[in-house]
C-alpha cells in the first residue's frame, strides 16, 4: 500500500506542479477559444491541461517502475506498456483537437486507433464471466471488437460529462478511488496478481486528477481540454479491462462448487468492471440521453448543446458549485454503493444505506435554492456562508447588482484582453461578488 501511495502522491504532485507552466504555455500557444453559446464560463480560459495529467502518468509509471514490489507488474506483463502507447496517442490527438479544434469523426478514429494499439500489445479481453453459464472465451475478433468498444464508450462518457469547472476530474477521481479499492483487495486478499496492473491504473488515475483539481475548481484557471478528458476516460477502461477480462473468476475461491458457481457468485464484482458505465453511471446517462436527444432533433450526435444533466442543473437554480457538488454525490454513491455490495451482496443494511442517500439526493436536487443555516450556539464552527446575520445595505446593493449581471445576456469576453481569467499568465484573477 506504501507504494501505490508513494506513486499515487509523486503522480499528483507533477501534475500540480507542471499545471502552471502548461496554462502560461497554452495562453501563448492561442489554445484559449472564444466563449461558445453552450458554455458555462464568462471568461476565455486556456486548455490543455491534459498535457501536465499526461506528463503526471508518464512519472507515476517510471515511479512505479523503480520500487521493489511494483516492479514486478512491468516485468511479468505488458499492459503498463500498452496503456502508455495508447493514451499518448490519445493525449496527442486531444491536443491537436484543444488547439485546432478537428472534426469529431477524426477523433472517433483516433480512439479506436489507440484502443488498437493497447489491444495489439496484450490490454484485451479475454473472456466475459456469464451467470449461469461460465466463462466464456472469446475469439482474437471478439475481444477486439469488445475492448475498442469498451474503451471509446468510456471515452465519450468522459468527455461528454466535462462541462463544469472540476466536474470530470473529481468524478472520475471518485470512481478511481472505489476501482482501487476493489483491485486492491482482489490481489491482496485473494493473492490474485492479475489485479496489480490494475491497481496500478487506479493508483496513477487518482493522482493525476488529483494534482489537477487545485487548477480546475471554479473558477478554473485552466480546463482539462480533449487532450485530458479523452485521457483520463482512457486510463479509467484501461482498468476496467485490465482486471475484468484476463481474471478467472474461478480462482477467486469465493463459492467451493463449480466454475458456474463463482461467477454466479462474483456477479455483483464483475458486472460493474466489466461495464465501467456502471461505475461512471452520471455520465454514461449524460451520454445516452444526449445521443438520443440529438438524434431526435435531426442533429449528429456529436453536436454540441446545452442539454447536458449539468446544465440541466443549473437551469432550474443551483449555483456552479452546488451542481458539481451533486453530481460527485451521485457518482460516489453509485461507485462506492457497488463497492459494498460486492463486498457483501447478502447485508440488507447496505440496500437501506443507499436508498436512504438517494432519497437524500433526490431532495437535493428538488431544493435548488434552499440555503442551510444553523443554531446560533453553533455559529462558530460552520463557515460564514451558513451564519445567521442581518443583511446590510450595502450586502443588499451587492445582491441586487449581482442579479441584474446574471440577468444580462452574457458577452462573450474576447480572449487577449488583459485581467480576465486566463488572459494573462500573471494577470489577476476576477473576482465575482459573493452572494450572501
Amino acid at each position: 500500500m506504501r507504494e501505490y501511495l508513494l506513486t499515487l502522491c509523486i503522480t499528483a504532485a507533477v501534475t500540480y506542479l507542471l499545471t502552471g507552466p502548461v496554462r502560461k504555455f497554452a495562453i501563448v500557444a492561442g489554445a484559449m477559444p472564444e466563449i461558445r453559446a453552450r458554455d458555462v464560463h464568462r471568461e476565455p480560459t486556456p486548455r490543455l491541461g491534459g498535457i501536465a495529467m499526461f506528463f503526471g502518468l508518464c512519472a507515476g509509471l517510471l515511479v512505479a517502475d523503480h520500487l521493489t514490489n511494483l516492479n514486478e507488474v512491468f516485468a511479468k506483463s505488458n499492459e503498463p506498456r500498452a496503456l502508455l502507447s495508447g493514451a499518448a496517442l490519445i493525449w496527442l490527438i486531444g491536443v491537436l483537437d484543444d488547439k485546432f479544434e478537428i472534426d469529431a469523426l477524426i477523433k472517433l478514429g483516433g480512439q479506436m486507433i489507440a484502443a488498437g494499439v493497447m489491444v495489439v500489445q496484450g490490454l484485451t479481453i479475454l473472456w466475459l464471466p456469464i451467470p449461469g453459464v461460465g466463462n466464456v472465451a472469446l475469439t482474437q475478433w471478439q475481444g477486439t471488437l469488445l475492448t475498442v468498444a469498451l474503451v471509446v464508450i468510456t471515452i465519450n462518457a468522459v468527455n461528454f460529462v466535462d462541462g463544469l469547472d472540476g466536474l470530470a476530474a473529481g468524478m472520475v477521481c471518485i470512481a478511481a478511488a472505489a476501482f482501487f479499492l476493489y483491485a486492491y483487495r482482489v490481489w491482496v486478499s485473494y493473492g490474485i496478481e492479475a489485479a496489480a496492473p490494475a491497481t496500478l491504473f487506479a493508483a496513477i488515475l487518482m493522482g493525476m486528477c488529483l494534482g489537477f483539481l487545485p487548477h480546475n475548481m471554479h473558477p478554473a484557471r485552466i480546463f482539462m481540454g480533449d487532450s485530458g478528458s479523452m485521457l483520463i476516460g482512457l486510463v479509467l477502461a484501461a482498468g476496467a479491462i485490465s482486471i475484468t477480462g484476463q481474471l478467472d473468476p474461478d480462482a477467486l475461491n469465493l463459492y467451493a462448487g463449480s466454475e458456474k458457481a463463482a461467477v454466479h457468485q462474483t456477479v455483483p464484482v464483475y458486472i460493474p468492471l466489466l461495464l465501467p458505465l456502471t461505475i461512471i453511471a452520471v455520465p454514461a446517462a449524460d451520454l445516452v440521453l444526449a445521443i438520443v436527444r440529438r438524434t431526435w432533433r435531426g442533429q449528429s450526435p456529436f453536436a454540441a448543446d446545452r442539454g447536458h444533466l449539468h446544465h440541466r442543473l443549473l437551469e432550474i437554480g443551483h449555483s456552479h458549485s452546488r451542481a458539481v457538488l451533486i453530481m460527485y454525490f451521485w457518482s460516489a454513491l453509485i461507485a462506492f454503493g457497488t463497492l459494498a455490495y460486492s463486498v457483501n451482496s447478502a447485508s440488507m443494511w447496505i440496500v437501506l444505506s443507499v436508498v436512504f442517500l438517494s432519497s437524500v439526493g433526490l431532495v437535493l436536487l428538488l431544493l435548488p435554492r434552499f440555503t442551510p443555516r444553523v443554531p446560533m450556539w453553533a455559529q462558530r464552527f460552520v463557515p460564514p456562508r451558513y451564519r445567521l446575520r442581518r443583511r446590510t445595505a450595502e450586502a443588499a446593493v451587492a445582491v441586487e447588482a449581482e442579479d441584474a449581471l446574471e440577468a444580462e445576456e452574457r458577452t462573450p469576453v474576447p480572449a487577449g484582453v488583459s485581467g480576465v481569467n486566463g488572459a494573462t499568465a500573471i494577470g489577476p484573477r476576477s473576482r465575482f461578488l459573493d452572494r450572501r
